[in-house]
């Protein structure tokens, strides 16, 4: 069946008690994850910064490039992972087959994931400037997991309206339309 972007949701504009306190509980899990990562990784872009002096500063061409090509793809790879998770088809899915709490559980799960990539990166930035002693490269990978961080940080009214679009709530009647 199509999706028909001009139905109305059939979800309730409340969600229940044990939805929202789920939400609730789940997203602000994820939010301090998400904030946590963003810290460690200005806290590695200020390592780096003070520990510049320390570091003998050599040339490694080969990883020069291969640190450039590998935060791109990680970069543009973690865009990619979060779309294709957060497709509306995908969603729909999984809000028909599990409900709100597998819809949260995936939101959960991808937020995380996305965020763990843009921390890799901070982390491969860090190791190449401890290896060469340019600070360069902690500098460079941070400002792309920083992206990617701000990029994945969950909204509390994303993801509930997310749940109100997507989201099998029991008990809900099924239209003859979703029935099909």
């Amino acid at each position: 069946m199509p999706y028909d972007r001009g139905a109305k949701s059939k979800l309730p504009t409340q969600l229940t008690e044990s939805i929202e306190s789920e939400l609730l509980r789940r997203h602000k899990a994820t939010a301090a994850t998400v904030a946590g990562l963003l810290v460690a990784t200005l806290l590695l872009s200020i390592a780096a910064s003070i520990s510049k002096t320390f570091l003998r500063h050599q040339q490694n061409p080969s990883l020069d490039m291969a640190l450039r090509i590998t935060i791109l793809i990680f970069g543009l790879g973690s865009v990619a992972l979060r779309r294709t998770r957060f497709a509306t088809m995908r969603l729909q899915d999984i809000g028909a087959l599990t409900g709100a709490s597998g819809l949260l559980r995936t939101l959960e799960k991808t937020t995380v994931q996305v965020a763990l990539i843009g921390a890799a990166i901070s982390a491969m930035g860090f190791i190449a400037t401890l290896l060469t002693g340019n600070a360069f490269y902690t500098y460079g990978a941070t400002l792309v997991a920083v992206f990617v961080l701000l990029y994945c940080f969950p909204t509390r009214s994303s993801w509930r309206r997310t749940l109100q679009q997507f989201a099998q709530v029991p008990g809900d009647p099924v239209s003859p339309a979703q029935a099909e």
